[in-house]
């Protein structure tokens, strides 16, 4: 084994999953992995070329964040996701997002409100390069960034589950179109709201940005690969 030691050999296996995971993110967003289909991991890593184990844990990750789910002796199904549950999602995070976001612009300091800049602008960066990962990403971290502020870590984390399950829904077909940079830039308005301190406008281009989210979502074709807010 030379020099290498366990720690060496744990620290490359996890990059290895790390890198299978964001392959397959990558993956779904494109659409290459389709809604409702079963995928097996030794199928999946003969396509990598690598052993089924790091691709078999990659799909554990995936199926932590919503996107997949396991199937008994097959592999993993590729989440669906309705019209109907696009509608209820959207309305929990509205009920959960709008009164919240308000209350920020009352009481947050403006030092805890100017770190979420960089997210702002990297979700604007992110969707003019077409760096699709990179907007969820950003646009993950700015959302649930803002909702810590309110400082009820449970609101945290029932938002960002919501979020895990509508996260790829049309956003290809987005990009495509042009629609994805308009909607990016909304978040830097709401953080110019924020700063101000203007909880009704704050609260208004929050219901303005997930009601555009969701139309956006409606003429994303019906197929998960998507949208995010």
């Amino acid at each position: 084994m030379g020099h290498l030691t366990r720690r060496d050999l744990n620290a490359a296996r996890e990059r290895l999953r790390d890198q299978v995971a964001h392959a397959l993110r990558a993956a779904l967003i494109a659409g290459e992995l389709r809604p409702g289909a079963v995928y097996s991991a030794p199928a999946l890593a003969e396509d990598f070329g690598i052993s089924a184990t790091p691709v078999r844990e990659a799909m554990l990750d995936l199926a932590r964040e919503g996107l997949v789910e396991p199937v008994r002796n097959k592999g993993f199904r590729v989440t669906e996701v309705d019209e109907r549950d696009l509608d209820q999602y959207t309305e929990i995070r509205a009920l959960i997002e709008i009164p919240i976001v308000g209350r920020v612009a009352r009481t947050a300091a403006r030092e805890e409100l100017e770190a979420l800049r960089p997210d702002a602008e990297e979700i604007v960066r992110a969707a003019q390069r077409h760096d699709l990962i990179g907007y969820l990403e950003a646009d993950r971290r700015f959302h649930l960034g803002l909702l810590g502020l309110a400082g009820n870590e449970r609101l945290v984390e029932t938002v960002g589950d919501l979020r895990k399950r509508t996260r790829l829904y049309g956003l290809t077909a987005l990009d495509a179109r042009g629609d994805l940079v308009p909607s990016a830039e909304e978040h830097l308005e709401l953080l110019g709201l924020l700063l101000a301190g203007d909880a009704e406008g704050a609260e208004a281009c929050m219901t303005r940005h997930l009601g555009h989210v969701r139309s956006l979502w409606a003429r994303g074709g019906g197929r998960p690969a998507g949208a995010d807010g």
